[in-house]
């Protein structure tokens, strides 16, 4: 009870954008670093990242993550984006020419109870930290539940110990790859996330938690996806 009572995120907007090489990454990084960013933190003062993908099914490519206390948050957000002048103009301007991307894809996310709430460094890091996506899609909703159950009881404890502290863990309301678990790593360095994982996959009681995991409930992920980003400059969360 605790806990929920100091929940403020409950959802997450994964927004990707894909681009072509030659003008789009600096077109959408102007844009995204002068106007778009800037606004949506002057309308909504919840967690806000941008990232550019170094290794991902489509490059290159800019996410940009948001969370929402509600999902009436989105209808409110669009409106106060188009409903500034200076914001529509730099908008058109932006759109005007040739096109800014080449598409792009969206994804309702629900954070999960056991899921934390994004935390701001009081420092910006050193250096752009890497963030990890990883989504695991299971078979059926029974498997599903029994990742979610597996995560929530030894897994992240695990995780912890050996180096790996994700920012918010959800499940895809709207989206591809349904039912799935996503969620979100930041590492210091390409050179931390290999030691972290590999401290990870050698953890004597992984190895035993996974085994009674497969023994219990099966191969509960049948899918998993993976895509490393650098954090932008811009981002608010770095």
């Amino acid at each position: 009870m605790a806990a929920e009572s100091v929940r403020r995120t409950r959802y997450y907007i994964l927004e990707q954008f894909y681009l072509e090489n030659g003008t789009q990454p600096a077109r959408i990084h102007e844009f995204f670093s002068k106007t778009l960013l800037p606004s949506v933190a002057r309308l909504h003062k919840g967690p806000l990242l941008a990232m550019e993908a170094l290794i991902a099914p489509h490059m290159p490519q800019v996410a940009i993550i948001a969370g929402l206390e509600s999902l009436n948050q989105i209808d409110s957000i669009s409106k106060g984006l188009f409903g500034d002048k200076e914001f529509t103009r730099a908008f058109d301007q932006w759109e005007a020419g040739d096109p800014p991307f080449v598409s792009s894809s969206a994804c309702l996310l629900e954070a999960t109870p056991y899921s934390p709430e994004i935390v701001t460094p009081q420092k910006p890091p050193a250096s752009p930290r890497i963030f990890e996506l990883r989504s695991y899609h299971s078979p059926t909703a029974r498997q599903a539940k029994a990742l979610h159950e597996r995560f929530a009881g030894p897994e992240i404890k695990i995780f912890h110990r050996v180096g790996v502290h994700p920012l918010f863990y959800s499940s895809t309301v709207f989206g591809a790859d349904r039912p799935n678990l996503t969620y979100l790593i930041p590492f210091d360095s390409l050179a931390a996330r290999e030691k972290a994982w590999n401290a990870f996959a050698a953890d004597e009681e992984w190895i035993k938690v996974r085994k009674e995991s497969i023994e219990r409930s099966g191969q509960i992920s049948s899918v998993i996806q993976m895509s490393l980003y650098r954090g932008l400059p811009y981002s608010p969360v770095q």
